[in-house]
């Protein structure tokens, strides 16, 4: 099965541009690629109401984010990634092949 790739990641600031939710804008918390859509801090908050259980005792309202369309989204700012340039080291590690120069043993 493809992958899909998409606009936004999880951990992006966008903005929504379109729908009831326009002008609004925060990270983004999830990326559900089979449904193209996508969950974003603080946008479209639903009340969940969860049933009695031994973590709830007395039940609640719960309030999450919905998943607005990803192409109602538009990337601001893509999440600053730790693994730039330099961080990885191969330095003194031994390979599997020889080094160039090398004679190899038969």
């Amino acid at each position: 099965m493809n992958r899909i790739k998409h606009h936004v990641k999880k951990g992006d600031h966008v903005e929504v541009i379109s729908g009831n939710f326009r002008g609004s804008s925060g990270r983004v918390l999830a990326v559900l690629s089979g449904k193209q859509r996508v969950l974003v801090e603080g946008v479209r908050i639903i009340k969940k109401h969860l049933r009695k259980s031994q973590d709830n005792p007395s039940g609640k309202i719960a309030e999450r984010e919905g998943p607005i369309h990803i192409s109602n989204v538009r990337l601001l700012e893509r999440e600053k990634s730790e693994k730039g340039a330099g961080a990885k080291s191969d330095k003194g590690k031994k390979g599997k092949r020889a080094e160039r120069g090398e004679a190899t043993s038969k």
